[in-house]
C-alpha cells in the first residue's frame, strides 16, 4: 500500500462517479478481476486531460476501454484517442463499450503488439497514457518521446508496484524481480532527463506525469 488507507477512503468517497455507462464498466470490471484505473488516479487523469486540452490522445492498454471512455468525458471535441489493446478477449468488449458510449468516431482501437504499433505510429501526440506491461515501459520509451508533440505530457499508471518499488530486488517475489529493476530504470530514466520535467505521485499503484520541454537536438542546437 502507497497512501494510508483512511486517505485513501477518505478520497474515493469524494468520487462524484462518471455517468451510468463508466460507472457500470467500472463495477464490472471489478466482479471480473479486470484490472482499471484505480477511483483515486482517475481523477487525476481526468484533470490532465481537461488542463491540457489535446487534439490527439495515445493510450497503450485498452482493456475493456474504461480509462479511453474517462478521457472522452472531458477531452476537446475534435481531439481523437488512439488505444492499443494485445489480449483479444478484451478488445470485442471495449469496443462494444465505445459503441454504447457513441465514441467510436473519436476513438480508434488497434488491435495486437504495442511495440510493432508504436514503431508504425507517425505521431505527434499531445497526450500519452501509458497503462500497459509495466516491464515494457523502459523499452517503449524512446519509441513513446518520438511520438510525444512538444509540450506534451506522459501520464504513466502503476510505476511504484503497491509500494514494492523501494523494497530491496531481493525483498520482491523472484517472478518480480524483472519488472522491478526495469521499473526503477524507467523512473531514473524520467526523473533524469534533461528534456523531461516529471512529478512522481504516489497515489493508485504510483504514476508519473512527465512533461516533454525539448527534443535532444533542440536542446544542442
Amino acid at each position: 500500500m502507497i497512501v494510508n488507507e483512511r486517505i485513501r477512503d477518505y478520497l474515493r468517497s469524494l468520487d462524484s462517479g462518471n455517468g451510468e455507462l463508466c460507472d457500470a464498466i467500472a463495477k464490472d470490471a471489478v466482479a471480473s478481476y479486470i484490472p482499471i484505473i484505480k477511483k483515486e488516479t482517475e481523477s487525476l487523469l481526468k484533470t490532465m486531460v481537461a488542463a491540457k486540452r489535446p487534439r490527439a490522445i495515445l493510450e497503450v492498454g485498452t482493456a475493456v476501454g474504461y480509462s479511453a471512455l474517462l478521457m472522452s468525458r472531458v477531452m476537446p471535441e475534435d481531439c481523437h484517442i488512439t488505444t492499443i489493446e494485445k489480449y483479444e478477449p478484451r478488445i470485442p468488449i471495449a469496443k462494444e463499450n465505445f459503441k454504447k458510449a457513441g465514441e467510436e468516431k473519436r476513438i480508434t482501437l488497434l488491435e495486437g503488439d504495442a511495440e510493432e504499433i508504436l514503431n508504425g505510429l507517425k505521431g505527434p501526440f499531445d497526450f500519452i497514457f501509458m497503462d500497459a506491461a509495466k516491464g515494457q515501459y523502459i523499452h517503449w520509451l524512446p519509441t513513446i518521446l518520438r511520438l510525444l508533440a512538444e509540450g506534451g505530457i506522459l501520464f504513466s499508471d502503476n510505476v511504484l508496484q503497491d509500494g514494492d518499488i523501494v523494497e530491496s530486488r531481493y525483498a520482491v517475489e523472484r517472478r518480480n524481480r524483472t519488472i522491478h529493476s526495469r521499473m526503477r530504470e524507467y523512473l531514473y530514466t524520467l526523473t533524469h532527463m534533461e528534456e523531461l520535467e516529471t512529478s512522481v505521485i504516489p497515489i493508485g499503484d504510483g504514476v508519473t506525469i512527465s512533461v516533454l520541454k525539448n527534443r535532444p537536438n533542440e536542446r544542442n542546437a
